[in-house]
């Protein structure tokens, strides 16, 4: 029987994590991965939010444990998560991104939540988990630099055409297709992990596992790399927009497997008091994360797509595939990452491509002040939140 005053506070951070959820499907994972293919035209703005709800709420389900574990369990070591703690940080962390939403101007989701959680875990009394940080920091400063620099050498290469532009492309899809087959999926693995497709076909192969995942991953990529051709034949200008609307999809669903761990992970030590399982989380989350995005994205969308540089496909195309990739790794290793810097980075990037005239300057170091305003604020908002509540309650 579940205490009454265990399952009121729970019931009351779970309210937190709705609203954080909510606030990210408006904010980052309702707004970024679908930008790129507005500012080109591919699709519009209400289609896109609808579109990517429903990806947010499948990678949420099929890739969110990574994350969410993390952040609720991996941030503070010798200290555990209560519910009034996760509460504090949840509540605090989603109020700094849901003025990001309101304004226009994106907030690092998980900056804040990080910074939120680390705050309410050190005034709790834990310790730094420094390893962590090391993993964190890393994937946070080489995002800019290996996201914009492969976007940018991306459109270069697409808007030069020293090879000509068809061949590129398909280059690329085959890129993506070998990225899809080694992408872990929580449902190919086992209970307690997850499994990529090449590596649960190889299992079933008569042959060296090493050489049946090379072989699976080279099959996958021939394979877009024919349907793509195939949808080329037909007009090239049209395939790249599918391409484009492909590559949204794919980075929709990404951004549901690390952001739901935002809303979620710090009440992954709370679950288990009141029969909860991860996956129960995970699916809750990832309701949040649809509704907010269709209910409140259009608004990120649109700075996005049209306040931060003038996007065409190829430039598109270019910030869109390095998202899905630099994402991808984040889940891999259980690290919370900003899909707003993800994307925003390779925006940039590709931006750049065609000179400094499609990029708006002021509006990078708004956003770049944004990000790290975010990390500091939700830190100290939440350190000295949850010590004002400890003095209040004794």
């Amino acid at each position: 029987m579940v205490d009454v005053v265990t399952l009121g506070t729970f019931v009351l951070a779970a309210l937190a994590s709705a609203f954080m959820a909510w606030t990210i499907g408006a904010g980052s994972s309702g707004s970024t991965p679908f930008a790129p293919a507005v500012g080109a035209n591919a699709i519009s703005v209400m289609r896109a939010g609808l579109v990517v709800g429903i990806c947010c709420l499948l990678g949420a389900i099929f890739q969110g444990a990574n994350v969410s574990e993390a952040v609720g369990g991996e941030l503070i070591v010798g200290e555990t998560l209560t519910a009034d703690g996760a509460t504090i940080g949840l509540s605090i962390a989603a109020a700094l991104v849901a003025v990001g939403v309101f304004t226009g101007y994106p907030i690092a989701t998980a900056f804040t939540v990080t910074g939120a959680v680390i705050g309410v875990g050190l005034a709790m009394g834990g310790d730094p988990a420094w390893p962590k940080y090391r993993e964190i920091a890393a994937l946070w400063l080489l995002t800019p630099f290996v996201g914009g620099g492969t976007a940018y050498l991306t459109a270069r290469a697409l808007l030069e055409e020293p090879i000509p532009e068809r061949r590129i492309v398909l280059v690329l899809a085959g890129i993506v297709g070998a990225l899809i087959a080694n992408v872990e999926f929580a449902v190919l693995g086992p209970p307690d992990g997850g499994a990529s497709i090449s590596a649960t076909v190889a299992a079933d192969l008569p042959i060296a596992e090493t050489a049946g995942a090379a072989g699976t991953t080279a099959t996958l990529a021939a394979v877009c790399v024919s349907v793509l051709w195939a949808d080329m034949r037909r007009g090239t200008v049209a395939a790249e927009r599918h391409f484009l609307l492909a590559l949204g999809a794919l980075v929709a669903f990404s951004a549901g497997g690390s952001q739901v761990g935002l809303a979620v992970g710090p009440l992954v030590p709370l679950a288990g008091d009141v029969g909860l399982s991860l996956t129960a989380l995970l699916v809750g989350g990832g309701v949040g994360l649809l509704v907010g995005a269709w209910t409140g994205a259009t608004r990120m969308i649109k700075a996005l797509s049209q306040d931060y540089s003038s996007l065409g496909p190829r430039r598109s195309i270019a910030a869109l595939i390095p998202s899905f990739g630099i994402a991808q790794v984040a889940i891999l290793y259980g690290i919370p990452v900003s899909f707003n810097q993800i994307v925003v980075s390779a925006i940039i990037g590709s931006g750049y491509a065609v000179g400094t005239s499609g990029v708006s300057g002021r509006k990078m170091g708004l956003t770049v002040l944004a990000w790290l305003l975010s990390l500091s604020g939700a830190f100290l908002l939440s350190y000295g939140g949850y010590l004002a509540f400890r003095g209040l309650v004794g």
